[in-house]
């Protein structure tokens, strides 16, 4: 029986990856181990991480569900790391040994993973274990819209969270709020401005997560671009008299940068 390592996250359910899975066992008897690896960000105060693994989480089982239906053995782990240490970790605790490993990706303009090399990193801690690279086109891996909010002083403002609040009833979304901030005593207040709004919002039931991240709203926002997978920007600020972010021309700058929609929210409190 030959064992197949899975390095997946978001695409982990995916049918592209799953048909792959059910031909590969179709030509051989397989067993199927799936690591979800849940990055810790970067920098910054991370604010209500159980989110992230918890909707991790969902997704492998989901995944395990359906190749246990194809009558596919499988396990799976989600776990706290990158995906290259993730795979590191598997190839030496695994037993049997993984025979082959499978990266499961979004495409290359949507994958945060890719924009790092994963692949490749992952190739090269393989120690000449076969690495396949599977990309996941179909929408039932992009299901879920993953909206960064950038916003500060404005993030529990009404104008906001009802904007999120109107998102997340249009369609399946998940929210990365990020408040950049840089002084100890004011990062101290835009923590507890964000986990007020965080709360407000998950109690309604809503995806949310979020930290306190770099001073500069457009490296910050630019960062969790390559980080994560981004579909769309919602920038919160004050009106123009009053917002140095619109003075500087952050919200062109990030049209022109990402090209990503970006939905401006104007809040007077």
């Amino acid at each position: 029986m030959s064992h197949v390592l899975v390095i997946a996250n978001e695409t982990a359910a995916s049918s592209t990856l799953l048909d792959m899975l059910r031909a590969r066992a179709a030509g051989d008897d397989i067993e199927v181990t799936v690591i979800a690896p849940v990055s810790e960000p970067r920098r910054g105060y991370v604010v209500y991480e159980d989110t992230r693994r918890a909707s991790a989480g969902r997704r492998l089982e989901r995944t395990l569900v359906l190749l246990r239906e194809s009558s596919i053995r499988a396990q799976g782990f989600v776990v706290e790391t990158s995906p290259v240490q993730a795979a590191k970790d598997a190839l030496a605790q695994l037993e049997p040994a993984p025979d082959e490993i499978v990266v499961s990706t979004h495409s290359p303009q949507r994958s945060g993973w890719l924009r790092r090399d994963v692949v490749g990193e992952i190739e090269r801690v393989a120690n000449g274990i076969p690495v396949r690279h599977v990309i996941a086109e179909d929408e039932t891996a992009v299901a879920e819209k993953n909206v960064l909010v950038l916003a500060n002083e404005t993030v529990i403002s009404t104008e906001l969270l009802d904007r999120i609040r109107e998102r997340a009833k249009s369609g399946p979304a998940s929210f990365l709020i990020v408040a950049p901030q840089s002084d100890h005593v004011a990062t101290l207040d835009a923590d507890r401005r964000l986990r007020r709004a965080l709360s407000l919002l998950r109690t309604e039931g809503i995806d949310a997560h979020g930290q306190v991240v770099d001073p500069d709203p457009f490296t910050a926002a630019l960062n969790a671009v390559h980080d994560e997978r981004v579909d769309e920007i919602i920038l919160s600020t004050f009106p123009q008299a009053r917002s140095g972010w619109l003075r500087r021309d952050l919200l062109e700058r990030l049209r022109t940068e990402t090209g990503l929609p970006v939905d401006h929210v104007v809040s007077d409190t």
